[in-house]
């Protein structure tokens, strides 16, 4: 187990080897090197999902490792509570970014292999600490600059994170 501990609380998350090892091993390789300490939870949008991973305070963004192959089609369901890998339109480009599904949102899973049916590797769930998630999915956003949007207008921090097992 890892716990993400936040401006807001600790929030602890069960990975799911079994089913996404890649993606699990690329996760705890990221706590492990302290990539996620004082970044941000940069992209929050209540009724879909909280995004963090990848940013610090100002939106800059991290340098992380080379992406890891979708492990989507593993029979896990982007539901309230899962962590799922972020990634752009290309389906193999997960690499530190992951984000908290807040909603159902089995639109987000694996379909097929085609380009649009990929969808989004589920591969941890929350077991303690939702209520920070919804304390964190209710903040006020806004734009941040021409690019992004549904920025937390207060930055929400990632200060670190432990593996306990």
């Amino acid at each position: 187990m890892i716990i993400l501990h936040t401006s807001f609380g600790d929030i602890t998350v069960k990975l799911h080897e079994d089913k996404a090892p890649a993606t699990c091993a690329n996760f705890l390789q990221y706590c492990k090197d302290g990539f996620y300490d004082n970044t941000l939870f940069h992209r929050v949008i209540d009724g879909f999902m909280v995004q963090g991973g990848g940013m610090t305070s100002g939106l800059e963004e991290k340098t992380g490792r080379a992406t890891i192959k979708n492990e989507a089609n593993n029979g896990l369901s982007n539901k309230v509570g899962t962590l799922a890998m972020a990634r752009t339109m290309e389906p193999h480009s997960a690499s530190s970014q992951f984000f908290i599904n807040v909603n159902d949102n089995k639109f987000l899973d694996f379909k097929s292999e085609s380009l649009d049916g990929w969808g989004y590797c589920v591969f941890a769930e929350v077991v303690e600490g939702m209520d920070v998630v919804n304390k964190i999915k209710g903040v006020a956003t806004g734009n941040y600059g021409y690019v992004h949007q549904d920025v937390p207008v207060e930055e929400v921090f990632i200060t670190g994170t432990t593996i306990t097992e």
